[in-house]
């Protein structure tokens, strides 16, 4: 792709999230996710490959019915109230629509089914903005109007743990089992917002930071089955000692950062008197845990049949930057020790 086009639309990108963020009237914040939406659509079709334009066709599709949703509750509250102001929604109506076309535009369950066909569909990198970045402004929005229905977000949190943990199961395809990881992180950060918004931020940042690393390990050692990551000790040896860490990190194993989040988030449902909520949140956790146990063997207890030929590609020097990866991939093990500190910030 041509390096103005591409920086014009990473431009149209950050700029609609950035106005959805500073966004206090609904007709703005549709704006600013329309234009991402746009944004992103010549990114994911760039290929021409015949996958990527169906990934990128459903992709449309699934975020202009979201948008539709959302326009039409945001003028039914105006409608019903007189009122455009995001922190202004008083009615249980458009409330709850708004909630549902946030949950469609995020890929939240039951209305996640799109979310992992869309993913299989794209590059690694265009992957990785769609697990990362798109997520930020309709979570910013979620967070804003926060539903007097507290039983439909804590619903459509415990079904995204429960689908996102047993959907990657029976999976082979990288990129379908990281979307599905990411179905069930949102629910864990959906299940305390409306009792500690912060630590539903500070869970958005983590899940940022190892899903960042994951993609990039992925990318590096050009992997989009289970099968080709035993292929990777001959790419990159020390990488491939570090990445079933980064895994059981993203599964949320202590001592790893992505202990951080689980922790606090059960801890603060145990605090609501929401123990039956935090022990079905701590199952599915389970689930999701086996399938990064699975690329954990996969990629550090299976070495493929390999020529002396094939055993040598870490001895050439890698063309990729490696930077963002080193980075992520240390904030991914090693910030647990800070969780009072976090925790310190949070209540600030």
């Amino acid at each position: 792709m041509n390096p103005y086009i591409l920086s014009t639309l990473l431009f149209g990108l950050g700029l609609g999230t950035t106005i959805t963020f500073a966004s206090s009237h609904w007709l703005l914040a549709w704006m600013g996710l329309e234009m991402s939406t746009l944004a992103i659509i010549p990114l994911m079709a760039q290929h021409h490959h015949p996958r990527a334009v169906e990934a990128t066709t459903k992709y449309f599709l699934t975020q202009a019915t979201g948008a539709a949703m959302l326009l039409f509750a945001s003028t039914t509250n105006a409608w019903l109230t007189g009122q455009w102001d995001i922190q202004q929604m008083s009615h249980p109506l458009p409330v709850t629509m708004i909630t549902l076309a946030l949950a469609l535009k995020m890929g939240l369950a039951p209305l996640h089914s799109w979310l992992p066909e869309v993913i299989q569909g794209l590059d690694l990198t265009t992957g990785l903005v769609l697990s990362t970045w798109q997520k930020l402004a309709p979570f910013a929005l979620l967070m804003q109007v926060q539903p007097a229905n507290s039983t439909l977000l804590i619903t459509l949190s415990l079904t995204s743990t429960l689908v996102g943990g047993w959907g990657g199961l029976n999976q082979t395809q990288l990129r379908k089992i990281l979307a599905y990881s990411s179905i069930a992180h949102l629910g864990w950060m959906l299940l305390v917002v409306q009792y500690s918004p912060s630590l539903t931020l500070l869970a958005l940042v983590m899940y940022l930071v190892m899903t960042t690393s994951t993609f990039l390990v992925f990318k590096l050692n050009n992997s989009t089955t289970i099968n080709t990551l035993a292929t990777s000790w001959a790419k990159a040896p020390a990488l491939t000692s570090l990445t079933p860490l980064v895994l059981l990190s993203l599964g949320g194993l202590p001592p790893l950062t992505g202990f951080m989040p689980k922790w606090l988030i059960l801890q603060e449902l145990t605090k609501q008197d929401l123990a039956a909520t935090a022990t079905f949140a701590a199952l599915t956790a389970l689930l999701s845990l086996y399938f990064y146990l699975r690329l954990s063997y996969a990629m550090a207890l299976t070495v493929s049949p390999n020529n002396v030929a094939g055993t040598t590609p870490w001895r050439l020097p890698s063309l990729q930057n490696t930077m963002p990866l080193t980075m992520s991939t240390t904030a991914t093990l090693l910030l647990l020790p800070l969780t009072p500190a976090a925790t310190a910030l949070l209540t600030l």
